[in-house]
């Protein structure tokens, strides 16, 4: 609900909202889990699922877009997010994507690695907010980036 939810603000709101960023976002409700969406948009159906979808509404995108998904989300298909990122380019529409190699749904809020997908997020706002360049982060020392890579839970290739 909140990525899809942040991807709809630019698509529908964007006289208010400039910028989003939108973590694992379901952004077609036709290919979801349809309970969760038989909640919210009824059953059967009908055109309100294709008024609300992200693929179809590409080309209404105003403002600045992050989208943030893992991998191997398990909650949320992360087709849905190469979905739209693929109507995005059909529409001729820029924005950002960030995908996370063997990451899931929580990844940069409560899954690793948090500490990187928050600069993300940060140097994002930074340029398409204040329109200033953001850190050199591969300039600065950043333990806590190092501390990731080296965690036994963490889920790099191999470990």
């Amino acid at each position: 609900a909140g990525g899809q939810s942040a991807r709809n603000a630019l698509l529908f709101h964007p006289d208010f909202y400039k910028a989003a960023v939108a973590f694992a976002g379901c952004y077609d409700n036709r290919m979801d889990k349809i309970n969760w969406n038989e909640q919210w948009l009824g059953w059967p159906v009908d055109d309100s699922y294709t008024r609300a979808s992200g693929v179809v509404n590409a080309g209404r995108l105003r403002g600045q877009l992050l989208m943030i998904v893992g991998e191997q989300d398990e909650n949320v298909d992360p087709a849905s997010t190469m979905q739209v990122a693929n109507a995005l380019i059909h529409a001729g529409k820029n924005f950002e994507l960030l995908v996370v190699p063997g990451a899931g749904h929580a990844v940069g809020r409560s899954e690793e690695p948090i500490a990187y997908a928050q600069r993300r997020e940060f140097g994002f706002f930074v340029r398409t907010l204040l329109k200033v360049p953001e850190p050199d982060w591969n300039a600065l020392s950043l333990p806590v980036a190092q501390t990731f890579l080296h965690s036994p839970t963490s889920r790099q290739p191999g470990h």
